[in-house]
């Protein structure tokens, strides 16, 4: 099984929740780098900010820099998006990182007023734009232009798979024995040609091979593991006729074909109070991907919400690990829906408790029915109940309440943050 897993924790009291729902310790998780976090603080208290404010959509001040002028600071508290007048191309920028610790430490003292100007005209062009893309996705499409685009990109595909299956039975063939001294090189060239099929997907999943560690122990279960998950998907698209239409969803989308948001934003999405249980961030080419990992209280759905920033550009929500939010999810048409997209978001203030799996013989049924409904999906979080770590056979494991027991993977880097939190 590959999964990653959160057991459960002390939450904060409501006590300690203010405004946004974020605690001092959850700003500074949105900070880019250690330079923003301890710029962060430094402009946290009182004496810096000239005036502030906030209302039932955003919180705002002004704080004072090296020029004339203060930098005008403001965060939508709906959506969590940030905005300033600083010339940093960092997001958020210290000066919003401030405000927001500022808020968390006394937010008493954000009374509710008018938003000034600046504010307010922000706040309508961010409406505007989303009545602009509503407007937009109204339009009429031309069908037959676009089903035209839509064969011409599929023939591409079938024909790059066409060499994928033909260099695969290649490396087979001819034993995989050989490849640590080969190099990464024939997998790259290989991943070139799919990105010029127009199949980044499969593109993504031989990059993957290259990232495989060939000097460790196990390294051939690891490539054929990959390998079979690249077959599969192949072989899907080709007998795609015979596949349930919400698998070749997912054999789409590992390909590297893409839904329009828009219409899946008029689908109707799961409601809930989510808990952002992780956040991964990855950066490449100048672009940086943001994984979010939540959980739904009520509906208990996992969800991942993929965000994008091009060139330091700012993302439409900003989540944190550890906090709640109420939102609508609509999520990608798949076998075993996982990844979303957030349809509307309230902030709130309600804390619910968290109930995931009972053990560790739940979460390996549940794997077992992901794998015959979905048999290449990707690595997923699960929340197990009552988790203790323990040292057996000189390995660290995570214990559930029957006494299982799972190997924590490199454990040498996790296990004391996890001794720590947990208090053994």
């Amino acid at each position: 099984m590959r999964l990653f897993c959160w057991y459960n924790l002390p939450l904060l009291s409501s006590s300690q929740i203010v405004a946004l729902q974020l605690s001092e310790d959850q700003v500074l998780a949105l900070a880019p780098d250690e330079a923003s976090k301890k710029a962060g603080k430094d402009l946290s208290g009182a004496a810096k900010w000239v005036s502030k404010g906030m209302n039932e959509q955003a919180i705002w001040g002004e704080c004072q820099g090296s020029g004339s002028k203060p930098y005008q600071t403001q965060v939508d508290i709906v959506s969590l998006a940030f905005k300033c007048s600083c010339p940093s191309r960092k997001f958020p920028c210290k000066h919003g990182l401030g405000l927001l610790l500022f808020n968390a430490k006394q937010g008493h003292g954000f009374t509710e007023s008018t938003p000034p100007t600046w504010v307010a005209e922000w706040l309508a062009k961010r409406t505007g734009k989303e009545e602009k893309k509503a407007e937009q996705s109204s339009k009429p499409v031309d069908e037959a232009a676009q089903a035209k685009r839509q064969q011409a990109r599929e023939q591409s595909v079938e024909d790059g798979m066409d060499e994928l299956l033909l260099w695969m039975k290649d490396v087979v063939r001819n034993g995989i024995i050989g490849i640590p001294e080969k190099g990464t090189a024939i997998f790259d060239s290989m991943a070139k040609r799919m990105v010029d099929a127009k199949a980044p997907g499969l593109a993504a999943m031989l990059k993957s091979l290259s990232y495989i560690n060939y000097y460790k122990e196990g390294w051939q279960h690891q490539l054929l593991d990959q390998l079979t998950k690249i077959y599969l998907v192949i072989t899907g698209f080709k007998n795609k006729g015979q596949v349930n239409p919400l698998l070749l969803e997912d054999i789409k989308a590992s390909i590297g074909f893409t839904q329009n948001q828009e219409s899946l934003k008029e689908q109707q999405g799961i409601n809930d109070h989510w808990f952002v249980l992780g956040k991964q961030v990855t950066e490449e080419d100048s672009v940086t991907t943001e994984r979010n990992w939540l959980y739904g209280i009520q509906s208990q759905q996992y969800a991942l919400v993929l965000q994008f920033s091009v060139r330091g550009q700012g993302i439409a929500f900003s989540l944190t690990p550890g906090m709640f939010l109420q939102a609508e999810l609509a999520f990608f048409p798949s076998a075993a829906p996982l990844r979303a997209i957030v349809k509307r978001q309230v902030s709130t203030n309600d804390m619910q408790a968290v109930q995931g799996f009972a053990n560790w013989q739940a979460v390996s049924d549940s794997e077992t029915k992901l794998n015959s409904a979905l048999p290449f999906h990707n690595e997923r979080p699960v929340v197990v109940q009552q988790l203790k770590p323990v040292y057996y056979n000189a390995q660290w494991y995570l214990q559930d309440s029957h006494f299982a027991m799972v190997q924590i993977k490199h454990a040498a880097k996790t296990i004391y943050p996890i001794l720590a939190i947990s208090g053994g």
